[in-house]
């Protein structure tokens, strides 16, 4: 049997750069808190946990005083800043510098917009982590979007400036752009900006090709993933033998049944360790059978 890892699987820049931080802030072997999972995927929160960081909410954050904190790649909102600041808490920022950007692009936007008659509109997951600190930019005022069947919350006779959270499919942003040009009263009141990050989305083209090869694919990843959402759904579109692995107990042998190729692929969240033991525990329940 053949099983293959998929080589441009794995986290992607600011997801490895949030990581390295805390792993170096750790070795110095002072408590360090992590606000909200360091990453979308529990077996690596796990291993971090081991290692000696704690994650905390942000009621917890808001009681904590004069500790390091570390704020993941996804970001946070102004007052997350200005509460460390009032609370003496020292911020280990590993913001991914994508979203650094297109969270200043959006407080630009919003402080020179008036609210009356102007509104900045964020396609994205309503909740994630990344769209809160992109909604704080406007102090609350953004309107999120999740899909088309959100588009009744705009109204069409305002200046409509569109955002898009980094990790979102550009296929269906560029669906939105569309129908809001078809809906909206003058479409120079319309400014759109795909600030869908490059990195994640050149994924797509990929990971399609990497799944088209084998008889079976186990994508691992995180289920709070949304990037991992996005993939997923994509790589189902070509192979309907895709079963999602969030942890490794999770593996059904009975699956490799009859099946000559494996591939094993992931999110921005998967770490590349976690794809290479899945990886083993395949081989070593192969090496059984043949026993």
């Amino acid at each position: 049997m053949e099983i293959e890892i998929d080589s441009d699987s794995g986290f992607c820049f600011g997801v490895t750069t949030a990581i390295n931080k805390a792993e170096e802030e750790l070795l110095k072997e002072e408590p360090l808190y992590c606000l909200g999972d360091i990453v979308h995927n529990s077996m690596e929160v796990n291993r971090l946990s081991k290692k000696g960081l704690k994650t905390i909410d942000h009621n917890q954050f808001f009681q904590l005083r004069n500790k390091k904190v570390l704020l993941r790649a996804h970001g946070e909102p102004p007052s997350t800043y200005e509460i460390a600041k009032e609370n003496g808490i020292e911020i280990i920022d590993a913001t991914c510098p994508v979203v650094l950007n297109l969270q200043k692009n959006i407080k630009k936007a919003y402080l020179s917009s008036n609210t009356e008659d102007t509104q900045i509109v964020i396609y994205g997951k309503i909740g994630h982590a990344e769209v809160n600190g992109l909604v704080g930019q406007t102090e609350g005022h953004a309107i999120v979007i999740e899909s088309l069947d959100d588009l009744n919350k705009i109204d069409f006779t305002k200046k409509i400036k569109l955002f898009s959270q980094t990790t979102k499919s550009i296929g269906n942003f560029e669906q939105i752009v569309e129908k809001i040009k078809e809906n909206i009263t003058d479409c120079k009141n319309f400014e759109f900006n795909d600030t869908i990050c490059r990195q994640v989305a050149n994924r797509i083209p990929k990971i399609i090709n990497f799944v088209s090869k084998h008889e079976l694919v186990f994508f691992v990843s995180g289920k709070k993933s949304s990037n991992g959402k996005v993939l997923l759904d994509e790589c189902r579109k070509i192979n309907s033998n895709i079963h999602l692995i969030s942890d490794l107990e999770e593996l059904d042998f009975s699956m490799l049944e009859g099946v000559n190729t494996v591939g094993i692929c992931g999110a921005t969240s998967t770490p590349k360790w976690l794809m290479e033991e899945l990886k083993s525990k395949i081989e070593r329940y192969l090496e059984t059978k043949k026993a």
